[in-house]
């Protein structure tokens, strides 16, 4: 999907509502225009990844993402193998409003991996037929409910260690 449009028919409109103003308004107005374009872009894509999240949320078994494709975002849809195989999901998602207590509430974060890291994720969670996003999150939630594996005890703040070493 080009943005380049959308972008351009917002910078024409702030543009043109200059038309009657003084030079010095309607050139701050072009300077303007011309730097909005990334914030412009940026808020497109919010949009997008917002609609493409609604639509998922009421389909069954199937999942929107937004990816950005060098600049420009692009749709990709996702069917998991039960729903391709006609298979029940189960109850369907609650209405917006009636959450449960576990999707209460929604927070986004910035994730920074190294190239052949997503590769591999996006690639476990195509197998999965989950979005990322949906794969990292039972990711998490399975590292979170067994806390037991890879971690190590620490110590309790205040309490010594004492003995020796040797070297």
């Amino acid at each position: 999907m080009d943005l380049s449009e959308y972008a351009e028919s917002l910078r024409r409109e702030l543009i043109g509502i200059t038309k009657f103003a003084s030079e010095d308004v309607s050139r701050a107005a072009e300077m303007l225009a011309e730097s909005l374009d990334s914030s412009v872009r940026l808020s497109l894509l919010s949009v997008l990844s917002a609609a493409a999240d609604e639509i998922t949320a009421r389909l069954d078994g199937a999942v929107i993402d937004v990816r950005l494709t060098g600049m420009e975002p692009e749709f990709v849809v996702t069917i998991s193998h039960e729903a391709a195989e006609g298979e029940d999901f189960g109850p369907p998602p609650p209405a917006p409003g009636q959450e449960s207590a576990d999707d209460a509430g929604q927070s986004r974060i910035t994730l920074r991996l190294p190239d052949h890291l997503k590769g591999r994720m996006e690639s476990a969670a195509a197998a999965g037929g989950l979005s990322v996003n949906a794969w990292l999150v039972r990711a998490i939630t399975a590292a979170l409910e067994s806390p037991g594996r890879g971690s190590r005890p620490r110590p309790a703040v205040g309490k010594r260690y004492t003995g020796f070493a040797r070297s």
